[in-house]
């Protein structure tokens, strides 16, 4: 069997198709996520403690130098990776969820 007629087969399966819709929705949706988070959900929060923008919160290690940029610890985009993660995997979870609940109705 050759190799393009392999590929042929395998791309055209159910399962390859499937997978990359998913692929794509979920990028999709991770976009929609980390808008929620960065325009919806974290500038009450920051408002609440005082003004505060989660995605300038750091700890300079070094200052910058004319040669050399300043190091760096971005702890407050951490938080909204952290709450963007959060969000994707409750959504995720509740997907899966309705589903087993859906397949325990059917049997």
């Amino acid at each position: 069997m050759s190799l393009l007629k392999e590929f042929r087969e395998f791309a055209v399966k159910g399962n390859a198709v499937d997978m990359a819709v998913g692929i794509i929705i979920g990028a999709s949706f991770g976009k929609i996520v980390s808008s929620l988070v960065n325009d919806i959900i974290m500038p009450p929060i920051g408002l609440l403690l005082g003004g505060v923008d989660f995605k300038d919160l750091k700890i300079v290690l070094r200052k910058a130098a004319i040669d050399s940029p300043a190091v760096t610890i971005n702890y407050g985009q951490f938080i909204n990776n952290l709450l963007d993660f959060l969000i994707v995997a409750f959504a995720l979870f509740m997907v899966i969820k309705a589903m087993n609940t859906l397949r325990k109705k059917i049997a």
